[in-house]
Formats: C-alpha cells, sequence, structure tokens
C-alpha cells in the first residue's frame, strides 16, 4: 500500500510540472514571443505595406523621356548655376510660387529655389484653390526650380533622383516642375489630387509621376497650361467629379 502511494505522488508531480511548464501540452501556451512567429508577422506586415502603395502615376524612364521632350520642344535651358538661375528670377522667367490660404511651402526649401515658370505657377494655384474648396486645406510645395549644380549634389545622397545631365534629367532644372506633399493626406485626398492630374494629363498639359521614397507628387506642367486656362474662365477649370468613371476604367 505505502509503495502504490509513494508511486501515485511521483506520477502526480510529473503531471503538475508537465501542466506548469512554458509551452507545454494540453493547450498551455509561453506568454514570450515566438521568435518565427514575430519575424514571420513582421514579414506580413512589410508585404501589406508594399501592397498598399499602388500610385496611378508610377515613376518610370518613359515619363523622364516625356518630360525632357517637352522641354526641348518649347527650348528651355537647364539652369546651371545660381547666376542663371538670378538672371532667370530678374526677366520674370521664373516668378516666386506665393503662399496665401491655399498654398504653403516646405520650411525646409531654400528661398532662392521658392520659383517655377509662370504656367506652373498658375497650376498650382488653380488646383490648391480646388483643394482648398473641397477640404478646407493647403497644398503644400516641396520643391520647384533647381540647379544643376543642386541636382547633382542631390544625386549624391539620393540615387533615385534624376539625373542631372541627359534625356532623362531632372525637369526641375528648367522651372516647369514643382513636388506637392503627398504624405499625410488622406485617401480621399490623396484620389481628389489624382483625379485633378488625370484630367490634365489627358488633355496633355501635365506629365506627372508619384515618388515613393519622398511622398510627394512630381509634377511637370507644359507651357500651353496658360492658354488653356484662359479658355475655362465661364466654366470649371477641372471637372474632378467627371474623371472618376474614366480614371476607373484605366486602372
Amino acid at each position: 500500500m505505502t509503495k502504490d502511494l509513494t508511486r501515485f505522488k511521483s506520477l502526480f508531480a510529473v503531471a503538475v510540472a508537465l501542466l506548469l511548464a512554458p509551452g507545454a501540452a494540453f493547450g498551455l501556451h509561453s506568454t514570450e514571443p515566438n521568435r518565427a512567429t514575430a519575424v514571420k508577422s513582421h514579414r506580413k506586415s512589410i508585404h501589406h505595406r508594399r501592397l498598399r502603395w499602388n500610385p496611378m502615376f508610377r515613376p518610370s524612364h518613359d515619363s523622364l523621356l516625356r518630360q525632357n521632350e517637352e522641354i526641348n520642344r518649347v527650348d528651355l535651358p537647364r539652369i546651371q548655376d545660381d547666376d542663371e538661375l538670378e538672371a532667370l528670377k530678374a526677366s520674370n522667367a521664373l516668378v516666386p510660387i506665393r503662399e496665401s490660404v491655399t498654398v504653403k511651402i516646405d520650411r525646409r526649401l531654400d528661398p532662392a529655389r521658392r520659383y517655377c515658370r509662370p504656367w506652373t505657377r498658375d497650376f498650382v494655384e488653380d488646383l490648391s484653390q480646388a483643394y482648398y474648396k473641397q477640404f478646407h486645406a493647403q497644398i503644400q510645395v516641396n520643391s520647384a526650380v533647381r540647379t544643376v549644380m543642386v541636382q547633382r549634389k542631390l544625386r549624391r545622397h539620393n540615387r533615385n533622383a534624376a539625373p542631372a545631365e541627359g534625356d532623362t534629367a531632372s525637369s526641375h532644372l528648367a522651372g516647369v516642375t514643382v513636388d506637392l506633399q503627398r504624405r499625410g493626406m488622406s485617401k480621399q485626398q490623396v484620389r481628389f489630387v489624382q483625379r485633378y492630374l488625370f484630367y490634365l494629363r489627358e488633355l496633355g498639359l501635365v506629365e506627372p509621376e508619384e515618388e515613393r521614397r519622398h511622398w510627394c507628387f512630381h509634377v511637370m506642367v507644359f507651357d500651353r497650361y496658360t492658354d488653356w486656362r484662359q479658355s475655362q474662365t465661364v466654366f470649371p477649370r477641372v471637372p474632378v467629379q467627371d474623371t472618376e468613371v474614366a480614371i476607373t476604367g484605366s486602372n
């Protein structure tokens, strides 16, 4: 009898030890995180973030070629240095981007480079007014004209930046392009800007890209935007809501 009792106590102790052990069977699990599971979850999260990046205007080599072809067509110079930049400002070939209730400028942007071509400024002001009317929020300009010297320096720190020379050189060098802040916009706000740009692109007035690294809308504006704008004085310039069906069909 004593022998059986001793055996029973021994088996009971083993059972208790198994039940209380970390990661034991019978549905008990350790409260410590499983490293393999954590790594798998992290990778899955990264995968989902990549899936969410689905821009309407994906940057491409062909887009850079189109931008440079347009600059060549108008015979605009690529601004080499600060001396050329200041000369273009003095002749009003480049005009200042104006801050207002609808437009703000990234404080990190050098005041000397808060300039662009007149038709590009018209575009910024038209878009910002439509955006403000819809959301009571400002459009932010992150970048505008650049010189070749500035673009070369940028390339040293950002290999994704467009070259300073050649057929795919940055269109910022001609003062026709602005980068507009995309980060922080709601899905509805992003969609609004995409519809706006889609309509103008179909008219051959802009060449847009959505940059992932800096989360901005890179928009090159063609010089014929001025003539088109003047023809829109009677009607709304961009029928944003009417482009929804066309955009949906293009995706």
